[in-house]
């Protein structure tokens, strides 16, 4: 997730250096910034079908290789039709990867142990951030936009030789020892099912079912001010407060890093600990899911921000209380899906996720266009996530599992 998420905000920091190589408009960086969740979203249907039926290994593998062609594809680019076609692909190698961590988590971790198992990744999203944009910075500025992006796909490449050589099922792993694999499945986690290839639950049933709506639309509503402040957060800091490019990326990791300990140690370390001492589990996941997404609508406070320090701060407050909730979120698929459906229901979560992620940047991008300001734009992030909210509530209710199909 790290290394995903690294390769997605390369371009975040580059919109002044494409501007001068390409001669693109701030309506033009916003489609560059959505490209890659429109493949992104599109797969995440057929991708959790395909994890259910071929597993996290196999498929695990392909995207990997094929997120590195499509950063080195980046850096290579002649022109913006390439480069958006580098980004295309980029979604394609990497629409698997929160279905498949959702997988891989249920296999491995009982219940009691979800949160923080399934923080560990989602935490790697807000640290990339943190990590990637100062380091992408001071690549672009001292060697070229071209060269950050061969390092992100040289790391990528990396990356796929680790996971090619060490991830495996429980039931794969010959380290894994019988006391281990005993606790793993009396304490709930996900059969791996009989038969290679045995699917679950349709995704006509999933789709239908009350719980699996309601975390979906409020998923999304998350998901659009994550994407908001993902691909736009470097372009708000230099525009409206002034600040140049080294020092907005080194500013946008502080929110970044914020995130990062609010989902490891609140939505993570927090909920695992408080429902192993025998507090209500549902209780803990809701206050923690509902309450993390109202601080999200802290970010109002940054549409009305006048200096660097207030942005920072409504802005930490609101990917803060997020971060929280993300985690918690991302357990849910694990928790009510039926058997072997943990990759399709996880799949039609990131969809939903992916649509808002398409729109973010791009109706960001017009609205600052028309408007010449971002006060707009966090406001129709904040109306969002207060639909969120209401569906947390009226629609996934208490988590129960969605029953079986007949």
């Amino acid at each position: 997730m790290l290394v995903n998420y690294v390769d997605r905000v390369n371009l975040s920091v580059s919109q002044h250096a494409l501007h001068d190589e390409f001669g693109i408009t701030t309506v033009t960086f916003g489609w560059l910034l959505g490209a890659y969740s429109w493949t992104y979203a599109l797969l995440q249907l057929p991708m959790g079908v395909l994890l259910d039926r071929f597993g996290v290994r196999v498929i695990g593998r392909i995207s990997t290789f094929l997120w590195s062609l499509a950063s080195f594809g980046a850096a290579v680019s002649p022109g913006v039709p390439i480069f958006f076609a580098a980004r295309l692909l980029l979604g394609v190698g990497e629409a698997p990867t929160f279905p498949a961590n959702a997988k891989a988590i249920g296999y491995w971790f009982p219940v009691k142990e979800r949160s923080l198992a399934t923080a560990v990744f989602d935490a790697a999203a807000k640290f990339a951030p943190a990590l990637g944009v100062p380091v992408v910075g001071i690549l672009m500025v001292r060697f070229g936009w071209r060269i950050s992006f061969a390092a992100t796909g040289l790391l990528s490449l990396c990356y796929f030789g680790l996971f090619y050589r060490f991830y495996r099922n429980p039931s794969e792993d010959r380290l894994l020892s019988d006391r281990e694999r005993i606790l793993i499945r009396d304490g709930g986690a996900q059969p791996e099912g009989g038969r290679r290839g045995e699917g679950g639950a349709s995704l006509s049933y999933l789709i239908r079912q009350r719980k699996v709506i309601g975390l979906a639309i409020g998923f999304a509503s998350y998901n659009y001010t994550f994407y908001l402040l993902l691909n736009w957060l470097p372009s708000y800091l230099s525009s409206t407060m002034h600040v140049d490019l080294l020092h907005s990326a080194f500013y946008t990791s502080v929110p970044w890093l914020i995130a990062t300990m609010t989902d490891l140690l609140v939505g993570g370390w927090l909920v695992d600990a408080l429902v192993q001492r025998g507090w209500n589990p549902v209780r803990v996941r809701q206050v923690v899911l509902i309450g993390g997404t109202a601080f999200g609508m802290g970010i109002l406070g940054a549409a009305y921000a006048t200096t660097t320090t207030a942005a920072l701060f409504w802005i930490s407050m609101s990917i803060g209380g997020l971060s929280a909730a993300a985690p918690v979120g991302w357990s849910i698929p694990s928790l009510i899906a039926p058997r072997e459906s943990v990759g399709s229901v996880g799949g039609i979560l990131n969809f939903a996720c992916q649509i808002s992620g398409i729109c973010a940047p791009i109706v960001t991008g017009y609205v600052v266009h028309e408007t010449r300001s971002f006060a707009l734009a966090f406001g129709v992030a904040a109306i969002f996530l207060a639909i969120g909210i209401a569906s947390y509530i009226v629609l996934l209710g208490n988590m129960e599992p969605v029953a079986e199909p007949l």
